[in-house]
C-alpha cells in the first residue's frame, strides 16, 4: 500500500491516484455504481427545471424547486446523520434509495401526465416529487460518505475524494449535456425514465457494501443524538468553519438557476445551451480529479481551501461579466434555436464555468478529507448530514439568491455581485480563523 508521504513517480504525482479502486473492491462497486446513477440524477435534475420553465416561462418557478426543498433537505440531512451513526449504514442506504427511486418514477409518470393532457399539468406536484427525492437523496448522500473510512485505510481517504471528484465531473458533462439532448429529441417523460434506469446501478453498488453496524454505542436518532453533535461540533472550530466558507460560496455564487433564461434570450441556444454550460463546470471538476495526484502530499488544508474558493469567486464574476457584455447588445440579436446561438459569448462563459468548478473541486477534496479524518466514527454520520445540508442546501438558497436577484435587477447582476462579495468575505473569513488557516493534515483537529 502506497503511504501519503511515500516518493512518487512524476507521473503519478500529477494523475489522479486509482488505489482505492484498484485494491479495494467494496469501494470500486459503489464508485462505479453512485458514478452511473448520478448521471441520472444530473439529467432529471435539469430536465425538471426546463419543464417547469416551458410549462411557466419562469425563472422564479424554477428557482423554487430548490426553495421549496431546502427545509426538509435540513431536517433530512441531520435526521439521516443521527440515523448514519445509529443503525447499520448499508440498511440505511438501500432503505433511502428505494424511496429516491420511487420519487423518480413519479416523476416519469407526472411527465408523461402534462405530455398527455390538453392544457398544462400543475406545477406544484413537481415540487413535492424533487422535494421527496431531494429527502432521500440527502439521507444516501450522508450515509454513504460517512461509508468511506469504514472502506478504506485512512490514507487513502484523500484519494477517494478526488475519486469521487471525478465521478462528479462526469456525473455534471454526460448528465446535463444529456438532458438537453434527449429533451430536444425525445421529451420530458422519457428523458426522466432515463434517470430511473440508471439508478439501478447505484441500487447494485449499495447491495455489494458489508453489513456497516455501528462501532460504538451511539444514542438513538433523537434529541439526545442531536445534541451530541451539537456539543461535538461547538469545540470543531476547523470543521465549523469548513461549512461556513462553503456556504458563503454557494449562496452567493450559483448562477445555474438562471441558465434557461440565459439560453433563451442572452447567449442563445435554448435547451443545448443549458446542458453545454453546465457541463462545462463538470469539466472543470473532472479535469481536477484527473490531476489530483498532489493531493496526498499537501498538508495546509485550510490554506488550500481558502485559494480555491478566492478563485472560485473570481471565475463567478468572469461568467457575470459575459452576461453583462451581451447586455449590451452590441453582438447582435440571439434565439432559442441553436443557430441563434452567440458562440463567442458561450465559449467564454463555458470557461468561466469550468474555471469554477476547477476551483470548487479543489475546495471539495480537502474539506471532504477535514471531515472525515479530523471526526471520529461514532460522529461521522451527523456531520456528514450537517456537511450533506451545507454542501445541497447551500446551492438551493443560492438559486433562491440569483433568481430572485435577476428578477428584481437583470441576469448579469447574481454572478458579478455574488463573485466579487464571495472574494471580499473569504478574505475575513480566513484573516479571523487562525486555527483553520493553519490546519496541517499530518495532525488532523476538528
Amino acid at each position: 500500500m502506497t503511504e501519503p508521504d511515500a516518493p512518487a513517480s512524476p507521473a503519478r504525482r500529477r494523475f489522479v491516484d486509482l488505489s482505492p479502486l484498484r485494491e479495494h473492491p467494496v469501494f470500486a462497486r459503489l464508485w462505479i455504481g453512485t458514478s452511473i446513477s448520478g448521471i441520472g440524477t444530473w439529467v432529471t435534475t435539469v430536465a425538471v427545471g426546463l419543464q417547469l420553465f416551458d410549462i411557466t416561462g419562469d425563472t422564479f418557478a424554477v428557482a423554487l424547486v430548490g426553495g421549496i426543498s431546502l427545509v426538509p433537505m435540513i431536517v433530512a440531512g441531520i435526521w439521516g446523520g443521527m440515523l448514519a451513526d445509529a443503525f447499520d449504514r448499508r440498511r440505511v442506504l438501500i432503505l433511502s434509495s428505494i424511496v429516491a427511486w420511487l420519487s423518480i418514477l413519479g416523476i416519469v409518470a407526472l411527465s408523461a401526465a402534462d405530455s398527455l393532457l390538453t392544457g398544462r399539468a400543475p406545477v406544484w406536484p413537481f415540487y413535492i416529487l424533487t422535494t421527496l427525492n431531494a429527502v432521500a437523496a440527502t439521507i444516501s448522500s450522508a450515509t454513504r460518505a460517512s461509508v468511506t473510512p469504514r472502506i478504506l485505510p485512512e490514507a487513502m481517504v484523500s484519494r477517494a475524494n478526488a475519486l469521487n471528484g471525478i465521478a462528479f465531473g462526469l456525473q455534471l458533462t454526460i448528465g446535463p449535456a444529456l438532458a438537453g439532448v434527449l429533451v430536444a429529441l425525445i421529451g420530458f417523460p422519457l428523458t426522466f425514465a432515463v434517470d430511473a434506469v440508471l439508478f439501478t446501478a447505484g441500487f447494485l453498488g449499495v447491495l455489494g457494501l458489508p453489513r456497516l453496524p455501528p462501532l460504538t454505542r451511539t444514542a438513538k436518532p433523537g434529541w439526545e443524538s442531536l445534541r451530541d453533535g451539537v456539543r461535538f461540533l461547538r469545540h470543531a472550530p476547523n470543521i465549523r468553519m469548513s461549512f461556513i466558507v462553503d456556504i458563503v460560496a454557494m449562496s452567493l455564487g450559483r448562477p445555474y438557476v438562471l441558465l434557461p433564461a440565459i439560453g433563451a434570450s442572452v447567449i442563445g441556444g435554448g435547451s443545448v445551451t443549458v446542458g453545454v454550460l453546465t457541463a462545462a463546470a463538470a469539466v472543470g471538476t473532472f479535469l481536477t480529479g484527473l490531476f489530483s495526484g498532489p493531493v496526498a502530499h499537501v498538508h495546509r488544508y485550510g490554506v488550500a481551501v481558502g485559494r480555491a474558493i478566492t478563485l472560485y469567486g473570481v471565475f463567478i464574476a468572469l461568467f457575470g461579466a459575459v452576461l453583462a457584455g451581451m447586455a449590451t447588445g452590441w453582438f447582435g440579436p440571439v434565439g432559442e434555436s441553436w443557430d441563434q446561438v452567440n458562440l463567442v459569448a458561450l465559449l467564454l462563459a463555458a470557461v468561466a464555468l469550468a474555471g469554477s468548478g476547477a476551483s470548487d473541486e479543489v475546495s471539495a477534496i480537502f474539506r471532504s478529507t477535514m471531515l472525515l479524518t479530523a471526526a471520529p466514527d461514532e460522529m461521522r454520520g451527523r456531520l456528514q448530514g450537517i456537511f450533506i445540508v451545507v454542501v445541497t442546501g447551500g446551492p438551493r438558497v443560492g438559486d433562491l439568491v440569483a433568481g430572485g436577484l435577476a428578477v428584481l435587477t437583470a441576469l448579469w447582476v447574481p454572478p458579478v455581485v455574488g463573485g466579487l462579495a464571495i472574494v471580499a468575505i473569504i478574505a475575513v473569513l480566513l484573516r479571523v480563523q487562525s486555527t483553520f488557516r493553519h490546519y496541517d493534515a499530518r495532525d488532523p483537529r476538528p
